[in-house]
C-alpha cells in the first residue's frame, strides 16, 4: 500500500482541520495516510518547524497540507515548504465575504473560544452528568436527554461523552446485565423514561475481541456468551420498541448523529 503524508497545521487546537482532513482521506482506503498535527502554530519558530517537517517527510506522494493559520506571514512560511495546499476554510471565507459584502476579522482560536459561555457551561454540565450516570451508577434519569442501553463494551460510554462534549446533551447509559437478559425485562426506572432510550448493539465477534483485550480468556469475553448477549439484547429492544444501531463499523460521530435524529434532539445542536 502506498503512503501519503497529511499535515494539519493550525494556530489553534487543529481539531477542526484534522476533522475535515480525516473526512476527506477516508474516501481513499487504498492509501495509507501518515497524519501529523501541528497545533498552536503562532510564531515564526513554530511555523518553520512545521515547514521543516513537510520538506523532510518521506512518502510515495506529495504531502497534503491543511493549513488554517490566520497570520499571513506564518502561512507563507508553511506554504513555502511545498506540498499540496488544501485550504477549504479560506476559500469558504472568501465566498462568505463576497456574499455578505463584509470583510472578516481574523482572530486566532476564535472557533474554539468561549465567546458563548452558556453553551460552554452546558457542555461541561452535560459531561459531568454523563460521568455520574455512567454504567447505571445513578438511575435518576429525570434530567437525562438520552439513556443509552446495550451490553457491556458496545460503545455506550464514549458515545455519551461525545454527545455531552459536542452538543451539551445529557446522556446516561445503562449496561444490560445477565439478570436483565435472563428475565428479558428492563428496570422500572428505565421503562418510566422509555421515550428517551436508544439501544446500541455490536457484532459478537468484534465484541469478543474488545472484551478479550480487557479480560483475556474469561467467560466475559467468550464468543458464545457474546453471541447470546447480543441476540438477547436485540430481542429486548424489539420487544420494547426501542430503536437501536449496530456500532461495529460506525464512528462515534455517526452514532451520535443518528441518535439525535431518532430521538428528535437536533434542536440541541450547536
Amino acid at each position: 500500500m502506498k503512503t501519503c503524508a497529511i499535515f494539519y497545521i493550525s494556530d489553534g487546537t487543529g481539531i477542526t482541520a484534522e476533522t475535515v482532513g480525516h473526512s476527506l482521506i477516508t474516501q481513499f482506503p487504498f492509501i495509507k495516510f501518515l497524519q501529523k498535527r501541528f497545533a498552536f502554530v503562532d510564531s515564526e519558530e513554530k511555523a518553520e518547524a512545521a515547514a521543516k517537517a513537510i520538506r523532510e517527510t518521506a512518502s510515495d506522494y506529495q504531502p497534503l497540507v491543511i493549513n488554517t493559520v490566520v497570520d499571513e506571514s506564518l502561512r507563507k512560511i508553511i506554504h513555502a515548504a511545498g506540498g499540496l495546499k488544501l485550504d477549504p476554510f479560506n476559500r469558504l471565507l472568501l465566498e462568505i465575504e463576497n456574499a455578505l459584502d463584509v470583510k472578516r476579522e481574523p482572530v486566532v482560536g476564535r472557533a474554539h473560544g468561549m465567546a458563548d459561555t452558556r453553551r460552554y457551561d452546558a457542555r461541561i454540565d452535560a459531561t459531568n452528568f454523563a460521568l455520574s450516570h455512567d454504567d447505571g451508577i445513578n438511575m435518576n434519569f429525570v434530567k437525562a436527554d438520552i439513556i443509552l442501553l446495550g451490553v457491556s463494551r458496545s460503545g455506550k460510554t464514549p458515545t455519551c461523552l461525545y454527545l455531552a462534549l459536542h452538543y451539551g446533551v445529557k446522556a446516561a447509559n445503562y449496561p444490560l446485565t445477565d439478570e436483565d437478559l435472563d428475565v428479558m425485562k428492563l428496570p422500572d426506572k428505565i421503562i418510566q423514561h422509555k421515550e428517551k432510550t436508544f439501544g446500541l448493539t455490536i457484532d459478537p465477534f468484534r465484541l469478543s475481541q474488545i472484551r478479550s483485550e480487557r479480560r483475556p480468556n474469561s467467560r466475559y469475553a467468550d464468543l458464545r456468551k457474546c453471541q447470546a448477549e447480543v441476540s438477547d439484547a436485540e430481542i429486548m429492544f424489539q420487544r420494547y420498541g426501542i430503536d437501536y444501531l449496530n456500532t461495529t463499523h460506525t464512528s462515534i460521530e455517526e452514532i451520535s448523529g443518528k441518535i439525535l435524529v431518532s430521538l428528535n434532539l437536533n434542536k440541541r445542536l450547536f
